[in-house]
């Protein structure tokens, strides 16, 4: 692929981005463009995509990299360990704790009507 052709090809992208008319590269057929592919990534993410949506993720770097980081930040994202709720006995040591320094006011008793 010449210069001239990458270069139009990001013109193509990002004018269709933005909802401008398309520059034509001579020879190619209309392609898919970012904002097409990035309206179906998180279909294409979760089943893959249709031979049209790899075309242009074999051929765009932006989306690409997108869609490079996206798998990453999901594949991180099962590493985390849930947080767990502590025990009621730490939140009761802790409300002791506070009421003894007096930053806490013991709790009155509620009367039944």
């Amino acid at each position: 692929m010449k210069t001239g052709e990458v270069v139009a090809m990001a013109a193509q992208h990002e004018t269709k981005a933005k909802g401008i008319a398309a520059v034509e590269i001579p020879g190619r057929d209309n392609q898919m463009n970012c904002a097409d592919f990035q309206r179906d990534l998180p279909l294409i993410i979760d089943s893959g995509g249709s031979e049209e949506q790899e075309e242009h993720l074999r051929t765009c770097a932006v989306c690409r990299d997108l869609v490079n980081d996206l798998r990453y930040i999901a594949d991180q994202a099962k590493l985390l360990v849930p947080m767990h709720e502590p025990s009621p006995k730490v939140w009761d040591e802790i409300e002791e704790k506070l009421k003894m320094e007096g930053l806490m006011k013991p709790a009155q008793l509620r009367r039944s009507p």
